[in-house]
């Protein structure tokens, strides 16, 4: 009996899927908890390090919660290390205020290349990633995966013009955060999400984790 290539192609790519899927649903999120525990007494020496630098800075607590949207629209708070100060929402909208161009920016990408809120501290952890290593707890916890969206604040879901973001657990890293982040508006980042959900596998995640590296020690955090 002659093989038809349009079967052997349609029955290929059910697989993949099917695989796919299987991955999104059980082994990405064994994959994340494997993650934390073989990487858990590094990262709490690094913290052990950091943590005196960031409370000598004289900006509050040593790490902050700050509100995120999650898989299907859940906020969680998401952690990080200090790197603002105190007053930051009243010091961006002066700040905003009085420099125009700085205002087209933070418009279009919800960021500043030059940012007054940040201690000086904080432009080394940023720069570095260091702020995001507490971020491990919300993997541990299930709010977020090593890999996936950038976590979105609450007040631009507005601004978010793509759907797919509401179907993934939000990442520490992802397709946005090993691009050219700092060119890039906040509305294409729907077009990274978009990708990654089309193309999320185990050798998908595996390379954007290898990929993690080289930007952290570029170094481009923002």
């Amino acid at each position: 009996m002659a093989i038809n290539p349009n079967q052997v192609y349609l029955e290929g790519h059910l697989t993949e899927l099917l695989e796919a899927g299987y991955y999104a649903r059980f082994l990405k999120r064994l994959l994340d908890i494997v993650i934390v525990i073989i990487i858990a007494v590094p990262t709490f020496c690094i913290l052990l390090v950091i943590a005196p630098f960031v409370a000598f800075s004289g900006v509050g607590p040593v790490f902050y919660k700050q509100q995120r949207i999650g898989k299907d629209g859940r906020v969680f708070w998401m952690w990080k290390l200090r790197s603002m100060v105190p007053d930051a929402k009243q010091r961006l909208e002066e700040y905003l205020m009085k420099n125009p161009e700085a205002r087209v920016e933070w418009d279009i990408t919800q960021k500043l290349k030059y940012d007054p809120r940040i201690t000086r501290i904080g432009r080394f952890i940023r720069k570095t990633s260091l702020d995001e290593l507490p971020q491990f707890w919300n993997v541990f916890m299930g709010e977020m995966s090593f890999v996936g969206p950038r976590p979105m604040m609450v007040e631009q879901r507005d601004l978010y013009p793509g759907t797919e973001y509401f179907s993934m657990l939000p990442g520490i890293t992802g397709f946005w955060q090993i691009s050219d982040r700092n060119e890039c508006s906040f509305a294409e980042r729907a077009h990274f999400d978009t990708h990654y959900f089309q193309e999320m596998s185990l050798m998908t995640d595996l390379r954007v984790l290898l990929k993690t590296i080289r930007v952290v020690i570029k170094p481009t955090g923002c």
